[in-house]
This record gives structure tokens, sequence and C-alpha cells, in this order.
């Protein structure tokens, strides 16, 4: 019985210890990728798009056999769309959850935060879903760019003001990094255009009543309104208008109008605004219109550009890896750093800091409850509509 006993312990050993060996062997048949997303807080209707998009990727670089033989796993956390939580849950992915590679989190504030845990830790960062200026103004060198940057997101609707004549313009900016860009990037443009900048006006960011600002650039006497902000803050700037009973020639807002959530919910009042998209389902880059069907089919949403460059991202970072046929961080530093890829977004590749310089952006407007691309002409799918 005694001898039995001693058997009966030593499989049992031998049993915890092989599920043991097996816990520590399983990783490696994984590369483990770590992200965090605005699913709560401000930015949480991009943030979903964000999430959605790397989903999809996750799912088809699976189908198509994985990373080096091994299958991708994206650890996904909620970064409440607060920049130092998101810094913080990137210092846990790295260091205690120890990911092998990281993708980039929404807006260019949690970027900024992240980045700084990021090049601490020599990690490659592909910034799918930022674009300030600022990002590659502080010399780190593990930063990699999609968007083009938002110093350039006004240039589009610039040029179609010059062709049609409009000259007094007003920038109202929020005060976070990447709307601060917009505004001096627009002054500097406009200035190139020898446009009349009649008043440019910072709010706070997060403020639901914009009307003050709008009002001063009535007062001041533009003919264009721009507004440098998020999703809420187009909304607003539309609503203020509204409640100012004022019609300028035209309106323009960053980031919002881009996504059918705009439309839906401003309805008619909806039309007529102007944006800078970074992508459009109808253009001609190779997957685009395929990843399109497959998100709508997935999600039942048409997605925005900014679910595209999160797939781009994980686009982009597959054929780094597999060019490099490996995982390591320097390695795929100097891969991203020198790469020079098509994507479902369009092109990608990067200068000596980091910064995107082979991609553009579209100029869009709302029009009888459509999103129309008026910009540039060869892209075309509407004529602009001025007030």
């Amino acid at each position: 019985m005694r001898y039995s006993l001693r058997y009966r312990l030593l499989f049992l050993i031998l049993f915890l210890l092989a599920l043991g060996i097996s816990g520590l062997a399983r990783p490696a048949d994984i590369i483990h990728l770590g992200v965090t997303v605005s699913k709560t807080g401000k930015y949480a209707a991009l943030g979903a798009m964000n999430e959605k998009a790397y989903r999809l990727w996750e799912r088809d670089v699976n189908r198509r056999g994985g990373l080096l033989g091994k299958q991708v796993k994206i650890t996904m956390l909620d970064d409440k769309s607060e920049a130092d939580l998101a810094g913080n849950l990137y210092r846990k992915l790295i260091i205690d959850d120890k990911v092998d590679l990281v993708l980039g989190p929404y807006s260019s504030d949690l970027t900024e935060a992240v980045a700084n845990i990021t090049e601490l830790h020599r990690m490659p960062l592909l910034a799918s879903g930022a674009s300030a200026d600022s990002i590659w103004q502080q010399g780190r060198n593990y930063v990699f760019g999609i968007y083009v940057t938002s110093s350039k997101y006004s240039v589009g609707f610039l040029e179609l003001l010059v062709k049609s004549g409009i000259n007094r313009i007003a920038i109202v900016a929020a005060d976070d990094s990447f709307s601060q860009s917009i505004s001096i990037g627009t002054a500097e443009w406009a200035k190139r255009y020898e446009l009349q900048m009649v008043l440019s006006a910072t709010f706070k960011k997060g403020s639901a009543d914009i009307r003050d600002s709008i009002q001063a650039a009535r007062l001041a006497g533009a003919e264009a309104v721009i507004v440098a902000g998020h999703f809420d803050d187009a909304v607003n700037g539309r609503r203020a208008l509204k409640d100012i009973g004022w019609t300028p020639k035209a309106y323009y807002a960053t980031v919002g109008p881009a996504i059918q959530k705009f439309s839906d919910t401003l309805k008619d009042d909806a039309n007529y605004t102007y944006s800078t998209s970074q992508w459009e389902p109808t253009l001609p880059y190779p997957g685009a219109r395929e990843f399109a069907l497959s998100f709508r089919e997935e999600y039942g949403i048409l997605p925005s550009y900014h679910a595209a460059s999160a797939y781009a991202a994980g686009q982009i970072l597959e054929a780094a890896i597999r060019k490099i046929k490996s995982i390591d961080r320097e390695k795929l530093r100097h891969a991203l750093s020198r790469l020079d890829a098509i994507t479902v977004m369009g092109r990608y590749g990067v200068d000596e800091s980091g910064r995107q310089i082979r991609h553009f952006t579209t100029t869009v407007q709302w029009q009888k409850g459509k999103k129309e691309i008026v910009a540039p002409q060869e892209l075309m799918t509407a004529k602009p509509v001025w007030r």
C-alpha cells in the first residue's frame, strides 16, 4: 500500500511538472502583441474602429498561417481615452506581460505618452492613430507614422478655398497637441496660399460649448471656419453655427466628419461639412475594397480611415517581419525605417525621424447624406458645394 502511494505521488509530481512545462512552451508557438484601445472615454467611437480593425487583421494574418510559422495573439486593454493610463498599460504589457511587440493606440496625446514608454524599452511603435508633428520632433528612434502629419491636414481644403475665391478664414482649435499642430500648420499654409487668417482661437479640450469661439469667427468676418479637434468638437462646432444662426460659405472640421457617426448624429445638419480623410473605401489601393467589404460583413458598418490605419499597421508590421524573418526589435526598427510598402490605406514610407512622407489625404464633404470625395480632382466623386 505504501509502495503504491509513493508511485501515486511520483505520478502526480510528474503530471504537474508536465503541465508547467507545457504552459511555458505554449507561448513559443505564439507571437504576442499588445495594444490599448479606447473602449470608453472621449475617443470611444474611434477607438472602436481601431479595435475592430486590429481584430480583423489578427484573424486574417492567422488564416494566412500567422507570422514566422506562429499564430498571432493581440492583447487589448482599455486605456479609457486617458494618456497617463495608456502609458502605464504599455509599461505593463512590455514589462509584466512580456509581449513580443506592440501596436499603437488612438489619438496623438495617448501616443505621445505611450511613445515615452516604448522608446525607453526600445520597442518599435507603429503610430496607427496619431499625426501630431510633435511626436516626431523629440528625437525618438522607434516611432513610425502612418498618417499624414497634422500640420498638413487642411492643405487640400485650403487649395479648394483658393480655387473658389474664398479668402477670409478663421480657425478654432482645441488645446491638445493634435489640434494645435493643425492650427499652426493651417496658418503657415494659409500664408503660402495668400489667404487671410482673420481669427485663430483656442478652446479647452473636451469643452461642450464652443459658441463663443464660433461667434468670434463670425464677428471677425470669416467666410470659412475651420474647427480643429476630435469627433465631439466637430459636432459641437456645427451645432454652434446653427445656434447662432450663421451660415459661413464653408465649414470644415477634422476627424468627426470622416466617419458615418457624424451624419448619424447631426442628420441633415451634417450636409455641406468638409473634412480631411486619410482613406476612403473607394480609393484604388490593393485590397482596400476587400477590406471594406470584410469589415462591413464582420461588424455591420463601413470602416473609417481610423480602422484602415489600424489594419494597415498590421500589414506593415507583417511586411517588415516577413522581410527580416525575425521579431528582433532592433532589426524590426531598422526595417520599418526603410520599408516601402503598399497597404489597404495606401503607401507607407517614413523619413529619418519616422514621420510618414509617402501617404496622402483626400478632402471630403457631406452632400445629401453621403460623404463625397471633392479633392484631389483625379479621385473626385462629386464637386464641392459652397453655401
